[in-house]
C-alpha cells in the first residue's frame, strides 16, 4: 500500500513537472519571438537576450527535474 501511495505521489509530481516544463518552452518561444522582432525593428537585446538565458537556465532545471520524476516512476513500477 505504502508503495502503491508513494507511486501515486510521484505521478503526481510528474505531471506538476511536465506542466512546468511545457510552460517553459512557450515563455522560451516567445522570448525567442521577441528576440525576433526586436532584432528586425534595430532594438537593443541585451535585457531581452539575458532573460531568454534565464529562461533556458530555468528550462534545465525543469527538465532535469522531470526526467529525475519519470525515472523514479519507472524505478517504482519495476518494484512494484
Amino acid at each position: 500500500l505504502e508503495l502503491l501511495m508513494d507511486r501515486a505521489m510521484t505521478a503526481q509530481h510528474l505531471a506538476i513537472a511536465e506542466r512546468h516544463v511545457a510552460e517553459g518552452e512557450r515563455h522560451i518561444s516567445g522570448q525567442r519571438a521577441i528576440i525576433e522582432r526586436l532584432t528586425r525593428a534595430g532594438h537593443d537585446l541585451s535585457l531581452a537576450e539575458c532573460l531568454l538565458q534565464q529562461f533556458e537556465s530555468t528550462q534545465a532545471v525543469y527538465d532535469a527535474d522531470r526526467n529525475r520524476l519519470r525515472r523514479q516512476l519507472d524505478e517504482q513500477s519495476i518494484a512494484w
